[in-house]
């Protein structure tokens, strides 16, 4: 049953993070009538800009720390998706049984419209903006958010309410959508406002997939940990729902065994009896008994693989939602992108400076790298999220003429392409290899390194938590300085 905005009057809650999501439910949450409190390990000094978001609000703030005082009595803790579950505070609060909650799942405890669910290691952002530009063609409203964009909890209170919202979802977030991520069951909470934002687990109707594959080891420290965060858009899904998994990642299609409702499946490679997949040059559609051309692989203006992969995904959460071939078609073919995701930034004195600051991870940047057939003068760096890097040095060298690695994954970098020189010794001559502290020292040398005909990318491998907020600041600061030159 769909809780009613009524029902937080009076709610006592602790907001941990004082971020994105932080900021808006403590909004939200004032302006129903609850009681909050809003706490933030930084000082003050560091919070400036979203402490003036705020301003004026009916809440008490409580920063440079999380004190476990801060549970006395409250009927629930939100939590950001920045705070890790082993945070001394969320660690008692389970203790307790204190119900714990998010923005993104308070919004879907009380969103009047269908949700589409989208996550993946790689690719979601693009699936997720491309599923919301198809329901625009076919002539619906949408809401689009959740990892990307505004908090979706601030749509709430826009009316008329659109079709359906469809909801980009990172592990970070999904960990939260499992009762397992309590430490009580939430049947047995004690207070009865801490009953009304419990949750017994939610997946969304319509749920993608995108990949699975290593990431943000540093915070789910395995493997294991990480793919249960991921299941969980699947997991408590009805018998009416739909699962669109990557046919081609073993990891993803693994769980079409657990799949409840209807599945559809997309792949570059392994075509299954329903779904969207690339066969020869073009890209087909397989649904309810019919086979059809979407349309040819040179119609797409998005580069690389991966994005056809994208697409294909896109398509099915697109069918299993009902929408037209047609306006599937128009998305699929017009589609330019979204930024710092292989984005075109300038043309100068012959060279192609190319953003992709959202490449956080060793397997992301090496899909920037195969999209590519002109020589390649790669930035590399940030912070490494203890992923391992020797693939991508085995390609970097395959690929790249010169990288130029930034930040205090320097070391890594140097260590990685290190071991596949030692390999290759005599037999093939690798990239020329440059280090300096920052991005901008990056950009100066690249630029000074390329030739015309070649690409400067931005595709770091590492995260921006070294230098940056986040990554797309990150690719900001590239734009500015590739702007400068």
């Amino acid at each position: 049953m769909m809780l009613r905005v009524e029902a937080l009057q009076g709610l006592k809650a602790v907001i941990i993070g004082v971020a994105r999501e932080g900021v808006a439910l403590a909004r939200f949450l004032c302006h129903y009538g609850a009681d909050v409190i809003l706490s933030d390990l930084k000082p003050a000094e560091m919070l400036a800009e979203q402490l003036q978001k705020i301003r004026g609000l009916p809440l008490h703030l409580v920063l440079g720390g999380n004190p476990l005082e801060l549970l006395e009595g409250i009927d629930v803790l939100f939590v950001s998706p920045g705070v890790p579950p082993s945070a001394p505070i969320i660690q008692e609060a389970r203790r307790r049984g204190i119900p714990i909650s998010s923005e993104p799942r308070l919004f879907t405890q009380l969103c009047p419209v269908p949700i589409v669910g989208i996550t993946g290691s790689s690719g979601k952002t693009t699936t997720t903006s491309l599923v919301g530009e198809m329901f625009r063609a076919a002539g619906k409203d949408v809401w689009v958010g959740g990892n990307i964009g505004k908090p979706l909890l601030e749509r709430v209170l826009d009316e008329p309410y659109p079709s359906v919202a469809v909801m980009e979802l990172s592990s970070f977030q999904l960990e939260l959508f499992s009762p397992d991520y309590q430490g009580a069951d939430v049947r047995t909470c004690r207070s009865e406002r801490s009953r009304v934002v419990s949750l017994e687990g939610w997946s969304p109707h319509i749920a993608a997939i995108t990949n699975i594959t290593p990431n943000h080891l540093d915070r789910h420290l395995t493997m294991e940990n990480y793919v249960r965060a991921k299941r969980n858009i699947l997991a408590f899904q009805k018998e009416d729902a739909w699962a669109i998994l990557n046919t081609d990642d073993p990891r993803t299609w693994a769980l079409s065994a657990e799949v409840k409702g209807g599945l559809l499946g997309f792949g570059l490679q392994n075509a299954r009896d329903q779904g969207a997949f690339l066969r020869g040059g073009a890209l087909e559609v397989r649904y309810v008994g019919r086979e059809q051309v979407l349309c040819q692989r040179r119609e797409i203006k998005l580069r690389g693989q991966h994005n056809v992969a994208n697409i294909l995904a896109a398509t099915c959460c697109a069918l299993a939602a009902g929408l037209d071939i047609e306006s599937i078609r128009e998305v699929a073919t017009s589609f330019s992108g979204v930024p710092h995701r292989l984005e075109p930034v300038r043309r100068w004195r012959g060279v192609l400076f190319i953003n992709d600051s959202i490449a956080t991870s060793p397997e992301r940047a090496m899909a920037a790298l195969r999209s590519f057939s002109e020589p390649l003068v790669l930035l590399a760096g940030g912070r490494d999220k203890h992923l391992p890097w020797d693939e991508w040095a085995e390609l970097v060298w395959e690929r790249v003429r010169v990288v130029v690695a930034f930040g205090e994954a320097v070391p890594i970098i140097e260590k990685a392409l290190a071991q596949v020189a030692e390999q290759r010794k005599g037999i093939s001559q690798g990239p020329q290899f440059y280090q300096v502290e920052t991005l901008e020292e990056a950009v100066r040398l690249a630029a000074r390194e390329a030739k015309p005909g070649e690409v400067v990318l931005l595709s770091p491998g590492g995260t921006s938590f070294d230098a940056f907020e986040n990554f797309e600041e990150r690719g900001r600061a590239f734009r500015a300085l590739v702007a400068a030159l």
